[in-house]
């Protein structure tokens, strides 16, 4: 089964302890496919300038991700981010930030991406949010991921898109900030209140949970021991999650505890290079033994 992305497209600068980049394919949406797409097909929906690199264009088609919802503005400028991230990879600053043809981005779905029986909305504005569900037709499950800006900047708004969603992807700073307590499991709770029938929390390298009525998970990150650019890991884990389950086509608590691992790993593949570079040469064999080498480690 497929499913429709809608988030930001970018060019990156990034520096972290172990090197830099700069002008590199980033933002939510192309980590979602880039992950996604391993597992199911995915329809792109996002706008960059013509400065957009053509060879990125390409991987995504080799991938069969469909770009009929990919505006491509002539004469503009793709949106950029430039940060640098401390020894401790938690923690970065944004250095620069462009918005450029994205400041203008209203979501525009062709028919077939409309139909899609999943749908991913990225870290997007929680107005543009809700303006992707009023275009979905009777989807099987809505997923959502946001960040600490809108939290403190479009709360209400975002409690609104909240209500009208099946799973929220967020991680363990934004969802103690969204729900206003410390407490993780008290955290969760709360943001089922709000609307989502299953909450995810990331926890970077100390893995995520999976809550849900009546339904507990928690799983451990797959260890990498040198990690070279964690941008987009969050993207590229909730990619490969709601790959699997649209390749399951189920969300029956055993696939959707499966989901995670997934996407713990995909996010393990995408923090060993910068940018793109990891997952554009992940093949489901690599994934597949990658899953093989975590059941040992987390068996007992």
């Amino acid at each position: 089964m497929s499913i429709v992305v809608v988030g930001s497209i970018a060019l990156d600068d990034v520096v972290t302890q172990n090197g830099s980049i700069k002008n590199a394919p980033g933002g939510s949406s192309l980590f979602f496919s880039a992950a996604a797409s391993l597992f199911a097909p995915v329809y792109l929906v996002g706008v960059v300038g013509d400065d957009f690199p053509r060879e990125e264009i390409e991987f995504l088609e080799r991938r069969q991700v469909n770009l009929d919802g990919l505006s491509i503005i002539r004469g503009g400028k793709t949106f950029r981010w430039a940060g640098e991230y401390e020894i401790d990879m938690n923690k970065r600053r944004t250095t620069n930030l462009e918005l450029n043809v994205f400041l203008q981005f209203d979501p525009v779905l062709p028919d077939n991406a409309r139909r899609a029986p999943y749908v991913f909305l990225g870290n997007i504005g929680p107005q543009l949010q809700m303006k992707v569900l009023d275009q979905v037709e009777n989807p099987k499950l809505v997923a959502l991921d946001t960040m600490e800006c809108y939290i403190n900047d479009n709360l209400q708004a975002l409690k609104e898109v909240l209500q009208r969603i099946d799973l929220l992807f967020i991680n363990d700073s934004e969802a103690q900030l969204l729900a206003g307590t410390p407490n993780l499991m008290n955290a969760a709770r709360k943001l089922l209140g709000m609307g989502p029938r299953y909450v995810v929390i990331k926890k970077g390298e100390h893995g995520s949970m999976l809550f849900g009525d009546n339904l507990f998970f928690t799983v451990p990150a797959y260890p990498v021991e040198n990690v070279i650019d964690p941008t987009g890991a969050g993207d590229s884990y909730a990619g490969g999650a709601m790959g699997y389950i649209a390749m399951a086509d189920l969300t029956t608590p055993s696939v959707l505890k499966k989901a995670i691992v997934y996407g713990g790993l995909i996010a393990s593949f995408s923090v060993q290079d910068f940018s793109l570079n990891a997952l554009k040469n992940t093949t489901n064999t690599d994934i597949e033994q990658r899953m093989t080498e975590f059941r040992s480690l987390v068996s007992f």
